[in-house]
C-alpha cells in the first residue's frame, strides 16, 4: 500500500533507472527527485527537472537528503536544508554542464578547457565543504574561492550576476530593493574595476654570479636607493656567495631570497633603483699570490643597478642578468651606484666581459597577509623580510621596534709616520653599561644572522676613506641606557705577516644623561690615538673623554683642538619606546618641574606627531593629571593640548591609533571630574564662534568634538559610579545649554562671513559621531529630540555657501547611517527633518549622489514585509513628502546627456540606479491604503493626470535595457514585479477618472505604450531561459507578460467607442505583443484585432487602415525574428472564428487570408535568410515576397526595398545578369524628370533624372559583368539619348564609347551557354513558395546535370532525389517529406530572326539561343504496342513535354515557376523524319564550316560522314525503309502518305549532301587519312544502291558557286535544284516537308570526341542549293544604333509590330559552342511548308518572293511569331502595360542594313537607315548589294537539340526539342494577298485555325526581299521608328501563348485587357 512520506522527501539519484516497470519513472544519475509516497522498497515521485511526469522507482537508487517542506499537501514545495552555497553550486554546475558541451560544438576550445578546470575545482571545493571538517576560517576561505569561481564562470557564459551576502545567495524578497541594488552594484564594480593595491612588495631571489676571475668568497648586498633624494630607502639584504658565485648556504633557502616590504605607490617610480654591491673576501690585491698574506680583508668587487620601473612593465619571474661594474678609482666606491645611475661612464667600467649577476625579481601587490595567502609557496620555503628604513607609512599600535641605524660614513686620518697612506679597517662593537660587549646586536642586513662585531671593507692606501655602509643595531630598550658604540681603527699591512695594527678609536654613547637618545643626524667623532697594547677593556677610562667634536668638556677644549683626525657616522633611531625629544621628556616629567607646566603644554604642539603617539597613553595621563591638579589654572591649556592630540589622530599616518585612544578612554581614563571643565571650555568656545574674527582654533576644537564628548561621557559615568548618580540634573542642564549654544550658532546666517560657514561645516561634519556617546547617558527619544532640534536649526535657504550645503547633507547622511536612526522610535522623530532637507536638495537638483545614498539608507531599514504600524506610518510620510519629487528627479537625470568621461559616467549610472532602487522600494512598500491615500490627495483631475503621465514615463525609463547591466536579471525581475503591481493599482484610477466624457487620449496612449514595452522586454522572454531558471522565475513571479496582457485586454474593453482613437496607431504595438511565443498571451491579445476591424468597419465602412498597418508592421517584426508557424495558424483560426457572424465577414476573411499568406512568405524568407551562403532558396524566397508586395498588396515602398535586398543577394552570389534585371524593376518605376526624390535606402536626396541615370549606369555595369552586352547596348542608347537632348556631349561621348566597347566584347570575348534544368519540389516539408511546384533553373557556367543535382541536394539536405521523370502522384504531394525531381530541359528560343539569318557570327547567335527563353521541352522515348526485336523503330514513340514559364530566363532569378505544361506524342514515322532532318542539317553545317575554313581540323566532318555512311551501310536508314516503306505499313497507315514521301525525300537529300560532302572532304582531307576517305567513297556507293539511287546527273560541278557578297547564298531560281559537287542545277525537286526535327546520332555515328566537335558547330545554311554553293566569307554585319533584319529576310509582319517589338525578359551568359563538353548542343530548325507544284510555280513566277530563311535552332512554330508590345513586370503575366516609349529592356540589337529599293507591290519601311559597315571577320569581300529581281529558293533546314537519351543509339534514343507546328505563308504582292496558299499539314497545328480565322499575318513573309526587316525588340528597350509606318492589317484577336504582352505567358486566346497607366515611383 502506498503511504505518503513524512521525512523521505528529497533525494539524489545515485544510479540510472530505465523505468522499464509499469508506471516506472526513467531517471539519470545525478537527477534530484521529490518523493511523494513509498511502498515496499519503492518510491513514487517526480524528477525536479520535469515535475509533470510522475512515476515509481526503487528506493535503493536514491540517496536521501535533508529537506524542509513548505505548503504540505498537494502543492508542497521541498527545499533542501544544506548550505546555500552547496545548493547554488549544484544548480550552477548542472546549468554549466549543458552549456559546456555546447562550447565544444561551437569549437570554443579555450573556454571549454578553462571551464572544465574551474568545474573540477568547484567540485573539489564542494567535497571539502560537504565533509564538514573545516575550521570556521578555512570554511570562509573555501566559500570565497567557490563564489569567485562561480561568478567567473557565470560571467564567461553570459549568465546572470548573483547577489550575495557573506557568500550566500540572497533572496530579493528578503531584503529591501536598495540593499539588493547595492549588493549587485558591489559585485558588478568588483568584477569591472579591480581595486588598486596601495601596498607593494619586491621579491628578490639571488641565483648566481657569473664571472671568470672569481676564486674568492663574496658578499652581495641588495638595497633600494632613491636617486631623487640621493639616499637609501630600505634596509639591506645581505647574502654570502662561495667561490663559484653560488649562495653559500644551499640548505637555507630563506637566505637566498628576500621580500622588500611596505613600498608605497609613490615609491614605484623610475628614480627608485635596486642597487647591488659586491664585496670580495680575500687578499688585499686580487692578483696577489696565495702565500703573500694569510689574513683576509673585505675588498670592493663590483656594483649593479636596476630601475624598479623596468619591473612595472612586465612582472616576470624570468631571471635577469645584471651587468656588474667596478669604479676606476677605488676612492669613489662609496658612490659607484650613483655614477652608474647617472651614466658617468668615465668613472666605472665592467668588471669583466662576461660578468653578470643572475637574479629573479617580482613585484607583488596587496597587503602582506594577502601576499602570504596568494604566494604561499614563497613563504613555505622561507623568505627573509627586508623593511623600509624607519617607520612605514602607517604606524600600527602595538608595533614594537627599537632599531638604531648607523651609517659608517668616512674618516680623516694622518699618515702616522708612513710614506704611504694607510689601509684603514674599522671595527665596531656595542658595549653595555658594565663595559662588556653586547653579543649579536649588529645586523649586516636581512638574510644574515646578527653578529657581535663589524669589520668594514678596506680601501687600499687611502687616508680619507669613505665607506657609506649601513648597519642596523636592534638593541633592546633595557640595554640602551649606559650603552655606547666603540669604533676601532687599524692599519692593515700588506706585508707577509699581514697584521692589523690598532692606531686609534672613537666612541659614542647611545643615550644622554637626561634620558634622550643619540639625536638623528651626522656626528663627527673624535679619533683618540692608542696603540695595540692599550687596554680598551676598561671603559671608564675613555668614557670620560669627549666623543664628538660638537660636544667638549670645559678644560679639555684646548687638547681637542690639536687633533686632526676625525670619524663621521650618521645615526637614525626608529623606536616606539625611546625619544630624542627633550620637550616630550619635560612634559612626561611635569611633576619634577611644576614651574615648567605652562611652557611644556605650549610646546606640545611643536613636538613631532610620531613622538606623541609613541607615548600616547603617558601623554594623556599627564594632561588629565595636570587638569586634576589645577583645573582653574591649566583647564584651557589642557583642553587645547587634548584637542591637538585628538586632531593628530585624524592624520592618515596615525589613523590607526584611534583604537588606542578608545581603549584608553574605556580602560585607563580616570578623570571623574574632568567632564565639568571640558563642557565649560567647549561651551566657552562655541559661544565665541559668532564673535571671533579668526576661527581656525575654534574649528580645530569643533573637529575634535567626537572625542571631547567621549571624554565628557566617560568622565560623567565614572563620576556617577563613584557618587551614585549625583548631580544628574545639573549634567543634563549643562548638555542642554551646550546644545542650545550650538543651535544658536548653527542658525546664524553667514552673510558673507566665510569663516562662520566654515565653522558650521566643521561642526556638522563631526556632530553625528556624538550621537552614540549621548545614547550612553540619555534615552533614545531624548537624544532623537536633541538631534532633531539641532538639525532643525540649520538655515534652509539654498543660496548659502554650496560647500556648507554639501556638508549639511553629509551630516544628514551620517545621521541616517547612525545607530540612533536604526531605532524605530527615534527614526520616526528624525524622519521628517531628514525628508525636509532631502526634499529641498532634490527640488534644486543639487548633491544628487549624496541624496541617493541617504535615500538608499532610509529604505534599507524598511524590509519588504514589514507591516508594523511604525513602518506604515513612515511610508505615509515618505510618500507624501518624496514620491512626486523622486519621480521628477529620475525624469530629470535620465533626460540629461551622459558625461563623456568614464568615471563620471559610472557615477551618473550609480546615482540613477540608486534613485530607481529607492523608487521601487517605496512602491513595493505601499499598500492598498497608501495607494488610495495617494490618489485621493490630488485636488484636481489635472494633477492626477500629470502624476499618472509622470509615473508611466518613469516606468518606461526603468524598462529600458540600459537601465541596468545586462546580467542583472534578478534586479530587472524585481523591478518588473513592482511595476506591474503599481500599474494594476493605477489602472483603476485610469478607468474611474479618464473614461467617457473625461476621456484623455494622451494618458491612455501612455498606458498602452508602457504595457506593450513591458511585455516585450528581453528579460521577461522566459522561452530564452534555461529550464531551471525559467522554473525559478515562474515559481516566484509567474509569467508577468500574461498578467499584463490580460490587463491590456481588460482596459481595451473598457474603452468603448474611444477605441477608434487608437486605430490604427496601436495595431503595430499589439501585433508585436501577439508575436511573443506565449500561447496564453496570444489567445488574450489576438481577439483585439477583431475588435479593431469591427470598429474601423463601423467608422469608415472598411478596414483598409487596419490591413495596411498590419502588413507594414508584419514585415519589420518578422524580419527581426519574431513570430512562427504556430502564430500564423493561431492568428488565422482565432480571427476566422471571431468574424463568423459579422456582416462584413467576406472582406474580413479576405484580409485574414492576405495577412496569413504574407506571414507564410515572411516566415519562409526569414528561415532562408538564416543560412550562411547565398543559395537559390534565398533568392527564390525573396522573389516570391517581392512579387507578393507588388501584385497582391501593391506596397511600392516594400516592393522597392525587396528589389534592393534581392539585388544584394545576386551581387553576393555573383549573378550579375540577374542583379541587373532586378535593379531594372526599380528603374522602370522612374521617369526622366526633374521631380525631387527623398533620401531612400542608400540613395541620397536627388532628382528623379539623377537617380534613373545612376540606376542605368549601375545596370549597364552589371550587364557587362554578366556578359549580357546586348542588353547593355540598349540601355547605353537610352541614356545617350538623354545626354544628347541635354547637349551633354562629354557624357554622350563616354556613353558612345561604352556602347562601342560592348560591341567589341560581343565579337571578341567568349561566352558560355548555360544548361537548363527542370526541378520539381514535392512534399509538405518544402517552404511555401516551393511546395508542390515545378521550376526551370538556369545552371551556372560549366554546370552539368550531375553537378546541379548535387547542388540542389546540398541546399535541401533532407530532400530525396526521385529517380524517374514521371509526374508524381498525390501521395508524394501530401507527404511529410521533401522530394526533388530534376532533369535537363532544352530551351526553345523565342526570337528567330537573328538565328535564321545567314552570315551572322556565332558569337551573336549564341546569345539568342539562351536568352529571353519562355519555353522549354523534354522528350521521353517509349514503345507503344509490341516491340519488334528485329527493328525497334517500328514502335518507338516520343512523348514531348513543353514547359511554359511565368517569366522568361534569364530574369530577376535563376529559376522561374512553370505556368503551363503541354504534352504531345510523336509517332515513329514523325520521329524518323525529325532524326533525318537533324542529321542533314548537321552535315550541311559541317560542310559549310569546312568550306569557309571555320574549322581548324577536318576530323569532325570525317567522323560525321563516317557515322552516317557506315550506319547506312550497316543498318542506319535501311531500318527506316524496313519499317515505313513496306507495303503493310503503307496500307495500314494511309494518312501517313505525305510523311512517307517526306521521309524518302530526306533520304535522297541526305545522299546528295553526302556526295557533296565527300567532294569537299576529298579537297581538304590530309594525306594520312586518304585510305579512310577511299573507304567512305566505296561505302557511299553501297549506301546509294541500298536506297535504289543509281547516279546523280553527270552535269554536277565539283566546285561551289561564288557569290559577290562573299557568303554562301542560295541561287535565286524559282525552283529547287539538286546539285552536284560542281554546282550545276540539273533536277528541280520538291521542297522538303515542314516538320520539326531533332538532331540525333545513329548508333554508329560519332565517337565522343567527334560528337563534341560536331555538336559544337551551329549550322547556318538553309537549302540544298546553299549547301552546294559555299565559299569562305566574312560576316557582312555592321554596327549601328538601329536594328535591321537578316539581309535575305523581309518581314511581312505589320510595321506596328516591328515598331513595338517583342519583350525579351531575361539575359544571362550564353555558353560558346566551342567550349562544350562532349555532349550534343541544342540545334533546332524550321522548315518551309511543302506546296503543290502549281503553287510552287506560282511562287517561282512572282518576282520578289522567296521562302523564309530557316533558323537552325527553331522549329516551324517558333518562326511564326507575332511580336506584341510588352513591358517589365513581376506580376506573372497578370497585368499588361502599354509602354511603347518607356525605354524598357528589349531584345538586343541586330546590326542595321542599308535600305533597299522595294517592289512597288510591297510596302516596306526602313528602320534608321545607315551605311553598311564592314565586318571585323577574316577575309575581305565587297559589300553585297543584291538585285531586286533575284530570287531565293526554298532550302533545307535542320534542328539540333540537347540529347536526353543515350548516345549509343542515335536513332533509337530520341529527344525532340520543338513543338510541332507549321509555318504560315503569306503572299503580300497584291492586295489579294490574303488568298495566298495556306500552310501544309502539321502535327501540332492546333492553333492554326485561330490564326486563319483572325486573318493574322504571319510574322515572316514567304517572299524574301533584299530589304532587311528589324528584329522584334522588347518594348522596354525599343527605339522609336523614324518613318511613319504604313497601314497595318488588324491586330490578331488570338495570339500565340509564347508571345504575350508584359513579357509573360497567357493561355487564353482572348483579347488582352486595356493597358493600365504606369505607376511612377515616389521613392
Amino acid at each position: 500500500m502506498w503511504i505518503p512520506t513524512e521525512h523521505e522527501k528529497y533525494g539524489v539519484v545515485i544510479a540510472s533507472f530505465r523505468g522499464t516497470v509499469p508506471y516506472g519513472l526513467s531517471l539519470e544519475i545525478g537527477d534530484t527527485v521529490q518523493i511523494l509516497e513509498k511502498c515496499d522498497g519503492w518510491y513514487r515521485g517526480f524528477a525536479l527537472k520535469n515535475p509533470n511526469i510522475k512515476g515509481i522507482f526503487p528506493s535503493s537508487y536514491v540517496h536521501l537528503k535533508n529537506a524542509c517542506v513548505k505548503n504540505k499537501g498537494q502543492f508542497e514545495m521541498v527545499i533542501p536544508t544544506e548550505d546555500s552555497v552547496i545548493t547554488e553550486m549544484t544548480s550552477t554546475l548542472r546549468d554549466w554542464g549543458t552549456m559546456w558541451k555546447q562550447l565544444y560544438v561551437r569549437n570554443e576550445g579555450d573556454l571549454f578547457h578553462r571551464l572544465w578546470h574551474i568545474m573540477n575545482e568547484i567540485l573539489d571545493l564542494r567535497r571539502q565543504v560537504l565533509v564538514g571538517h573545516l575550521t570556521h576560517d578555512r570554511m570562509k576561505d573555501v566559500k570565497r574561492h567557490i563564489t569567485a569561481r562561480l561568478d567567473w564562470g557565470n560571467e564567461q557564459l553570459g549568465l546572470d550576476l548573483v547577489p550575495r551576502k557573506e557568500y550566500a545567495m540572497v533572496d530579493p524578497e528578503d531584503i529591501s530593493i536598495t540593499e539588493l541594488y547595492r549588493l549587485m552594484e558591489h559585485r558588478h564594480r568588483k568584477k569591472d574595476t579591480p581595486v588598486q593595491a596601495s601596498c607593494h612588495h619586491l621579491f628578490v631571489q639571488m641565483k648566481s654570479l657569473m664571472c671568470s676571475n672569481l676564486g674568492e668568497e663574496l658578499e652581495v648586498i641588495f638595497s633600494l636607493f632613491d636617486s631623487k633624494e640621493n639616499r637609501p630607502i630600505s634596509e639591506r639584504f645581505f647574502l654570502r656567495l662561495n667561490r663559484n658565485g653560488l649562495p653559500k648556504a644551499p640548505d637555507k633557502p630563506e637566505r637566498h631570497c628576500s621580500l622588500f616590504v611596505d613600498l608605497g605607490s609613490s615609491e614605484l617610480r623610475k628614480d627608485i633603483y635596486i642597487t647591488v654591491h659586491i664585496i670580495r673576501i680575500g687578499r688585499m690585491g686580487a692578483g696577489e699570490k696565495k702565500n703573500a698574506c694569510s689574513v683576509q680583508y673585505r675588498r670592493p668587487f663590483g656594483c649593479a643597478v636596476l630601475s624598479i620601473a623596468d619591473l612595472l612593465a612586465g612582472e616576470t619571474k624570468d631571471d635577469l642578468i645584471l651587468k656588474v661594474y667596478m669604479c676606476n678609482t677605488e676612492s669613489e666606491w662609496y658612490q659607484i651606484h650613483e655614477n652608474i645611475i647617472k651614466k658617468l661612464n668615465a668613472r666605472y667600467n665592467l668588471t669583466g666581459s662576461n660578468a653578470g649577476l643572475a637574479v629573479s625579481l617580482q613585484l607583488l601587490h596587496g597587503d602582506i597577509e594577502q601576499i602570504r595567502r596568494e604566494y604561499s609557496s614563497v613563504f613555505s620555503h622561507g623568505v627573509s623580510i627586508t623593511r623600509k628604513l624607519g617607520f612605514s607609512n602607517i604606524i600600527m599600535p602595538g608595533e614594537m621596534r627599537n632599531d638604531l641605524y648607523i651609517t659608517i660614513e668616512k674618516g680623516e686620518f694622518e699618515k702616522g709616520g708612513k710614506s704611504v697612506a694607510r689601509n684603514v679597517e674599522v671595527t665596531m662593537f656595542i658595549v653595555d653599561s658594565s663595559g662588556l660587549p653586547l653579543k649579536d646586536f649588529i645586523s649586516f642586513g636581512a638574510g644574515e644572522p646578527p653578529a657581535s662585531e663589524y669589520h668594514s671593507f678596506v680601501l687600499y692606501h687611502n687616508n680619507s676613506p669613505r665607506w657609506s655602509e649601513l648597519l642596523k643595531l636592534p638593541i633592546p630598550v633595557d640595554k640602551f641606557r649606559g650603552a655606547h658604540i666603540r669604533f676601532e681603527f687599524r692599519h692593515c699591512s700588506t706585508k707577509e705577516k699581514g697584521e692589523k695594527k690598532l692606531f686609534g678609536f672613537s666612541f659614542v654613547p647611545l643615550m644622554q644623561e637626561d634620558g634622550r637618545t643619540l639625536p638623528d643626524g651626522t656626528h663627527e667623532l673624535i679619533v683618540h690615538k692608542c696603540e695595540e697594547n692599550t687596554n680598551l677593556q676598561d671603559t671608564t677610562r675613555y668614557l670620560k673623554l669627549p666623543f664628538s667634536k660638537g660636544i667638549f668638556l670645559g678644560n679639555n677644549n684646548q687638547a681637542m683642538k690639536a687633533t686632526k683626525e676625525s670619524f663621521w657616522i650618521t645615526s637614525f633611531l626608529c623606536s616606539t619606546k625611546l625619544t630624542q625629544n627633550g620637550d616630550m621628556l619635560d612634559l612626561l616629567k611635569w611633576r619634577t618641574h611644576p614651574d615648567k607646566i605652562t611652557g611644556c603644554l605650549s610646546k606640545l604642539k611643536e613636538i613631532d606627531g610620531s613622538e606623541i603617539v609613541k607615548f600616547l597613553q603617558d601623554t594623556l595621563d599627564t594632561l588629565f593629571g595636570i587638569l586634576d591638579e589645577n583645573s582653574q589654572k591649566y583647564g584651557s591649556k589642557v583642553f587645547d593640548s587634548l584637542v591637538h592630540i585628538i586632531n593628530l589622530l585624524q592624520d592618515s599616518k596615525f589613523h590607526h591609533f584611534k583604537p588606542v585612544m578608545d581603549t584608553y578612554i574605556e580602560s585607563h581614563f580616570a578623570g571623574a571630574l574632568a567632564y565639568r571643565d571640558l563642557i565649560k571650555v567647549l561651551k566657552w568656545y562655541v559661544d565665541r564662534i559668532t564673535e571671533a574674527e579668526r576661527q581656525e582654533h575654534i574649528q580645530e576644537v569643533l573637529k575634535a568634538q567626537e572625542y571631547i564628548f567621549k571624554y565628557i561621557v566617560q568622565s560623567r559615568r565614572l563620576f556617577s559610579l563613584a557618587t551614585g548618580g549625583q548631580n544628574e540634573e545639573e549634567f543634563r542642564c549643562c548638555i542642554q545649554e551646550l546644545l542650545m549654544s550650538v543651535r544658536f550658532f548653527l542658525s546664524q546666517e553667514s552673510k558673507g562671513s566665510r569663516a562662520l560657514s566654515q565653522s558650521q561645516a566643521v561642526f556638522l561634519s563631526s556632530f553625528p559621531a556624538v550621537y552614540s556617546e549621548l545614547l550612553k547617558l540619555f534615552d533614545v527619544r531624548e537624544v532623537a529630540n536633541l538631534v532633531q532640534d539641532t538639525l532643525g536649526s540649520l538655515p534652509t535657504i539654498m543660496h548659502v555657501d554650496d560647500s556648507l550645503q554639501a556638508i549639511k547633507l553629509q551630516c544628514i547622511g551620517k545621521t541616517v547611517e547612525s545607530q540612533l536612526y536604526t531605532n524605530p522610535d527615534s527614526r520616526y522623530i528624525l524622519l521628517p527633518v531628514v525628508l525636509h532637507h532631502l526634499h529641498i536638495h532634490l527640488q534644486e537638483q543639487k548633491d544628487l549622489i549624496m541624496c541617493a545614498r541617504i535615500l538608499s539608507n532610509v529604505f534599507c531599514l524598511i524590509k519588504k514585509n514589514s507591516s508594523e504600524k511604525s513602518v506604515l506610518e513612515e511610508i505615509d510620510v515618505i510618500v507624501a513628502s518624496l514620491l512626486d519629487i523622486l519621480l521628477r528627479t529620475i525624469l530629470e537625470i535620465t533626460s540629461r546627456p551622459q558625461p563623456s568621461s568614464s568615471a563620471m559616467r559610472l557615477q551618473f549610472q550609480d546615482v540613477t540606479g540608486e534613485f530607481v532602487a529607492c523608487l521601487l522600494s517605496l512602491l513595493r512598500q505601499m499598500t492598498d491604503r497608501h495607494y488610495q491615500q495617494l490618489l485621493d490627495s490630488f485636488n484636481t483631475k489635472e494633477d492626477l493626470r500629470d502624476f499618472l503621465l509622470q509615473i508611466f514615463t518613469v516606468f518606461r525609463i526603468l524598462i529600458r535595457p540600459e537601465m541596468f547591466p545586462k546580467d542583472w536579471t534578478v534586479m530587472r525581475l524585481v523591478a518588473n514585479n513592482v511595476i506591474i503591481t503599481t500599474v494594476l493599482y493605477l489602472s483603476d484610477a485610469l478607468r474611474k477618472n479618464f473614461l467617457n466624457e473625461n476621456f484623455d487620449y494622451k494618458i491612455w496612449d501612455s498606458y498602452f505604450y508602457l504595457a506593450v514595452i513591458f511585455i516585450n522586454q528581453l528579460c521577461l522572454q522566459l522561452e530564452m531561459f534555461t529550464p531551471s531558471k525559467k522554473k525559478k522565475v515562474l515559481e516566484k513571479y509567474g509569467d508577468m507578460r500574461v498578467t499584463m496582457g490580460c490587463e491590456i485586454f481588460s482596459m481595451w474593453q473598457n474603452l468603448g467607442e474611444h477605441k477608434l482613437h487608437f486605430i490604427p496607431a496601436l495595431i503595430g504595438p499589439f501585433l508585436e505583443v501577439t508575436l511573443i511565443p506565449q500561447p496564453d498571451l496570444r489567445n488574450v491579445m489576438i481577439p483585439i484585432f477583431h475588435d479593431m476591424m469591427d470598429w474601423e468597419q463601423r467608422r469608415s465602412g472598411n478596414f483598409k487602415q487596419v490591413e495596411a498597418k498590419l502588413i507594414d508592421k508584419l514585415d519589420s517584426l518578422m524580419s527581426e525574428g519574431k513570430g512562427d508557424e504556430t502564430y500564423r495558424e493561431l492568428f488565422n483560426s482565432i480571427l476566422l472564428k471571431k468574424i463568423e457572424r459579422e456582416t462584413w465577414r467576406e472582406s474580413g476573411v479576405s484580409l485574414i487570408a492576405t495577412v496569413t499568406r504574407l506571414m507564410e512568405r515572411l516566415l519562409d524568407y526569414r528561415d532562408c535568410m538564416k543560412m550562411g551562403e547565398v543559395d537559390g532558396k534565398k533568392i527564390g524566397c525573396t522573389v516570391s515576397l517581392l512579387n507578393f508586395y507588388k501584385t497582391e498588396l501593391n506596397k511600392e515602398e516594400m516592393y522597392i526595398r525587396y528589389i534592393h535586398k534581392l539585388y544584394d543577394l545576386h551581387l553576393k552570389a555573383q549573378n550579375f545578369t540577374e542583379a541587373a534585371y532586378t535593379l531594372l524593376l526599380y528603374d522602370e518605376l522612374l521617369e526622366w524628370s526633374d521631380r525631387p526624390l527623398r533620401e531612400f535606402l542608400t540613395y541620397p536626396m536627388q532628382t528623379e533624372w539623377q537617380r534613373k541615370e545612376h540606376l542605368h549606369l549601375t545596370i549597364i555595369q552589371n550587364f557587362d559583368r554578366g556578359k549580357c552586352w546586348e542588353n547593355g547596348i540598349i540601355l547605353c542608347r537610352k541614356i545617350a539619348e538623354q545626354y544628347e537632348s541635354y547637349y551633354d556631349y562629354r557624357n554622350l561621348s563616354k556613353m558612345r564609347m561604352m556602347e562601342a566597347s560592348l560591341y567589341d566584347k560581343i565579337m571578341d570575348q567568349q561566352r558560355l551557354e548555360p544548361e537548363f534544368f527542370r526541378v520539381g519540389f514535392y512534399g509538405k516539408k518544402f517552404p511555401f513558395f516551393l511546395r508542390n511546384k515545378e521550376f526551370v533553373c538556369r545552371g551556372h557556367d560549366y554546370e552539368r546535370l550531375e553537378a546541379f543535382q548535387q547542388r540542389m541536394l546540398n541546399e535541401f539536405p533532407h530532400a530525396i532525389a526521385m529517380q524517374h521523370a514521371n509526374q508524381p502522384d498525390e501521395t508524394i504531394f501530401q507527404a511529410e517529406a521533401q522530394y526533388l525531381q530534376i532533369y535537363a530541359v532544352t530551351p526553345i528560343p523565342e526570337s528567330q530572326e537573328v538565328l535564321q539569318r545567314e552570315g551572322v557570327p556565332d558569337n551573336i547567335k549564341s546569345f539568342y539561343k539562351v536568352n529571353h527563353i519562355w519555353k522549354f521541352r523534354y522528350d521521353r522515348p517509349f514503345h507503344k504496342g509490341t516491340k519488334d526485336k528485329e527493328n525497334e523503330f517500328k514502335s518507338l514513340w516520343v512523348e514531348r513535354t513543353s514547359l511554359y514559364l511565368v517569366q522568361s530566363l534569364p530574369g530577376i532569378s535563376r529559376w522561374f515557376e512553370v505556368e503551363k505544361r503541354e504534352v504531345v506524342e510523336m509517332s515513329p514515322l514523325e520521329n524518323a523524319i525529325e532524326v533525318l532532318e537533324n542529321k542533314n542539317q548537321q552535315l550541311k553545317t559541317l560542310i559549310s564550316q569546312c568550306q569557309t575554313r571555320q574549322m581548324q581540323n577536318i576530323n569532325p566532318l570525317t567522323m560525321c560522314l563516317n557515322g552516317v555512311i557506315d550506319a547506312a551501310v550497316n543498318g542506319g536508314v535501311s531500318r527506316y525503309q524496313e519499317a515505313f516503306f513496306v507495303k503493310e505499313y503503307i496500307l495500314s497507315h494511309p494518312e501517313d502518305g505525305e510523311k512517307i514521301a517526306r521521309l524518302r525525300e530526306l533520304m535522297l537529300e541526305q545522299a546528295q549532301i553526302l556526295e557533296f560532302g565527300l567532294a569537299v572532304h576529298e579537297k581538304f582531307v590530309p594525306q594520312d587519312m586518304r585510305p579512310l576517305h577511299k573507304k567512305l567513297v566505296d561505302q557511299f556507293f553501297v549506301m546509294k544502291s541500298s536506297l535504289g539511287i543509281q547516279e546523280f546527273s553527270a552535269c554536277m560541278q565539283a566546285s561551289p558557286v561564288h557569290f559577290p557578297n562573299g557568303s554562301p547564298r542560295v541561287c535565286r531560281n524559282s525552283a529547287p535544284a539538286s546539285m552536284s559537287p560542281d554546282g550545276t542545277r540539273v533536277i528541280p525537286r520538291r521542297s522538303p516537308l515542314s516538320y520539326p526535327a531533332v538532331n540525333r546520332y545513329s548508333s554508329s555515328s560519332l565517337s565522343s570526341q567527334a560528337s563534341a566537335e560536331v555538336s559544337n558547330i551551329t549550322g547556318q545554311s538553309e537549302s540544298s542549293d546553299e549547301v552546294f554553293n559555299m565559299q569562305p566569307s566574312p560576316s557582312t554585319s555592321s554596327l549601328s544604333s538601329t536594328h535591321s533584319a537578316s539581309p535575305n529576310v523581309t518581314s511581312s509582319a505589320p510595321s506596328s509590330a516591328r515598331a513595338s517589338p517583342l519583350l525579351s525578359d531575361k539575359h544571362k551568359h550564353s555558353r560558346e559552342n566551342s567550349c562544350l563538353s562532349p555532349r550534343e548542343r541544342p540545334c533546332s530548325a524550321i522548315y518551309p511548308t511543302p506546296v503543290e507544284p502549281s503553287q510552287r510555280m506560282l511562287f517561282n513566277h512572282i518576282g520578289d518572293g522567296a521562302l523564309p530563311r530557316s533558323d537552325p535552332n527553331l522549329s516551324a512554330p517558333e518562326k511564326a511569331v507575332n511580336p506584341t508590345p510588352s513591358s517589365w513586370s513581376l506580376d506573372s503575366g497578370k497585368e499588361a502595360k502599354n509602354m511603347s516609349d518607356s525605354g524598357k529592356l528589349i531584345s538586343p540589337p541586330v546590326p542595321p542594313r542599308p535600305t533597299q529599293t522595294a517592289s512597288p507591290a510591297r510596302h516596306t519601311t526602313s528602320v534608321s537607315p545607315s551605311p553598311a559597315g564592314r565586318s571585323p571577320m577574316k577575309g575581305s569581300a565587297q559589300s553585297f548589294t543584291p538585285s531586286p529581281v533575284e530570287y531565293h529558293s526554298p532550302g533545307l533546314t535542320s534542328n539540333s537539340p540537347v540529347l536526353s537519351g543515350s548516345y549509343s543509339s542515335g536513332i533509337s534514343s530520341l529527344s525532340r526539342c520543338s513543338t510541332s507546328e507549321t509555318s504560315g505563308f503569306e503572299n503580300q504582292v497584291t492586295e489579294q494577298s490574303a488568298a495566298a496558299p495556306g500552310p501544309g499539314p502539321s502535327c501540332g497545328g492546333a492553333e492554326e485555325p485561330g490564326r486563319k480565322d483572325s486573318k493574322t499575318p504571319p510574322p515572316y513573309s514567304v517572299f524574301e526581299r533584299t530589304l532587311r526587316r528589324p528584329v522584334p525588340l522588347p518594348h522596354s528597350l525599343s527605339i522609336p521608328v523614324a518613318a511613319e509606318p504604313p497601314a497595318l492589317p488588324p491586330k490578331p484577336l488570338a495570339a500565340r501563348p509564347s508571345h504575350l504582352e508584359n513579357g509573360t505567358r497567357r493561355t487564353d486566346p482572348g483579347p488582352r485587357p486595356r493597358p493600365l497607366p504606369r505607376k511612377v515611383s515616389q521613392l
